[in-house]
């Protein structure tokens, strides 16, 4: 009867029992990783796989997760440190490095904590590059010893599956004494570029003032050569324009004279001549010596009726 009893009492107890058991199995079975992640998984403490994100199973109470690294892009803060350039300046410098994991086992089983171990190397390698460059090539180079520091640490860094993204370095401090010295430097620069500003404004002023007299006298000259030529011009067609008119009078006082009417006129217009030219010899001498019939206007008018007549016949 205890027997039965026994039974009958936990008849109910052992598949409970069971169904815990499996439980519990199945979730020591069944490991979802996250996107971007990796586990390590070891058995008997010996590495046995890498489980990448999704649903995977293991062997309960034998494999055990031994790390989780995360595959996503990392940011770690450089601490400041101390380094010495090339021209023995002494500068404090900290910076930020960017970097993710390429391979889980390398970056598990190759280092002990690869956060601290690229860290560290940053900074060494910091330094370093920093000895190789003089103090104002520092600040007008930093891309250029950014990309250098990332180059030496990718090349250290690959036995531990780190790739080193990008290297960026935030602060690079020198002493007051330097900056100050800088700051001089900078501001007699800035002087230097003021004065030599200047002078060139004035070179530029003085060249364009040349230039525009220059261009005023050569106009100028131009005008007055223009001006010239008009005048000149002018007065060519003046004197053909006088020419023209007295080749004309001419020939109508030619024609006209071969008419009745045209001796008359001329013989009064010569007789008219005569006459005034005798009054202006009378004005000019106290004496005058004249023939007999000098004063006869007749006989004045018969001289020169027959000079004329002499020259139409010779013509």
């Amino acid at each position: 009867m205890d027997i039965v009893q026994f039974l009958l009492n936990n008849l109910f107890t052992v598949p409970v029992a069971l169904f815990i058991f499996a439980l519990v199995l199945l979730k020591s079975s069944v490991i979802f990783v996250p996107q971007n992640r990796a586990f390590m998984i070891e058995r008997f403490g010996k590495y046995r796989a890498t489980k990448e994100a999704g649903l995977n199973f293991l062997v309960p109470f034998i494999d055990k997760v031994a790390a989780d690294r995360s595959l996503k892009e990392q940011a770690v803060d450089v601490p400041q440190q101390g380094a010495i350039t090339k021209d023995n300046i002494s500068l404090h410098v900290d910076g930020v490095l960017y970097f993710r994991v390429l391979d889980p086992y390398k970056a598990t089983y190759g280092v002990d904590d690869y956060v601290f171990a690229v860290t560290q190397l940053s900074q060494t390698t910091m330094r370093s590059e920093l000895g190789k460059m003089e103090l104002d090539k520092t600040f007008e180079e930093r891309d250029a010893l950014n990309t250098n520091i990332v180059t030496s640490i990718n090349e250290a860094a690959g036995p531990w599956g780190i790739q080193v993204l990008r290297y960026e370095i935030k602060d690079i401090i020198p002493p007051q004494s330097v900056m100050e010295a800088m700051e001089a430097q900078m501001k007699a620069e800035r002087v230097k570029r003021a004065q030599i500003l200047e002078s060139e404004g004035d070179r530029q002023a003085a060249i364009n003032r040349a230039e525009g007299e220059k261009q005023a006298i050569v106009l100028a000259a131009e005008a007055d050569k223009a001006e010239k030529i008009l005048h000149a011009e002018g007065e060519a067609r003046a004197i053909i324009a006088v020419a023209d008119a007295q080749a004309e009078a001419l020939k109508t006082v030619g024609e006209q004279a071969n008419t009745e009417e045209g001796q008359k006129a001329i013989q009064l217009d010569l007789a008219t001549k005569a006459i005034e030219a005798k009054q202006a010899i009378a004005k000019e001498s106290s004496m005058v010596i004249l023939p007999d019939n000098a004063t006869d206007a007749s006989s004045l008018v018969a001289q020169a009726t027959a000079i004329i007549n002499q020259i139409n016949k010779s013509a």
